[in-house]
């Protein structure tokens, strides 16, 4: 799954707005993920219970790459998590 290349808006809300500090990633940060032409998007199936989840891996400006959950609603993008990749993970972004 691709993230359609319009889609840059993102939807903060008091529930998730600044939760992933605890994991050192600013919300900024987690969104510049978007923007990776070299990011890769799978479909979360084992999170998808309620509405299609989806993970993104892709980096940064400054270069870092990160794991993010998320939904898509319309024309936004809403960010449940963001962290660092694992080593397992790494093999993913290829």
């Amino acid at each position: 799954m691709r993230v359609d290349k319009g889609v840059f808006e993102f939807e903060w809300d008091k529930g998730n707005i600044g939760k992933n500090t605890k994991h050192s990633v600013e919300d900024k940060e987690a969104e510049e993920v978007f923007l990776d032409e070299g990011k890769v998007t799978f479909k979360d199936k084992l999170h998808s219970q309620n509405e299609d989840r989806f993970i993104a891996i892709g980096k940064t400006k400054e270069y870092r790459l990160l794991y993010i959950s998320f939904i898509k609603r319309k024309k936004k993008i809403m960010i449940i998590s963001a962290r660092g990749i694992n080593k397992r993970e790494l093999a993913l972004y290829g």
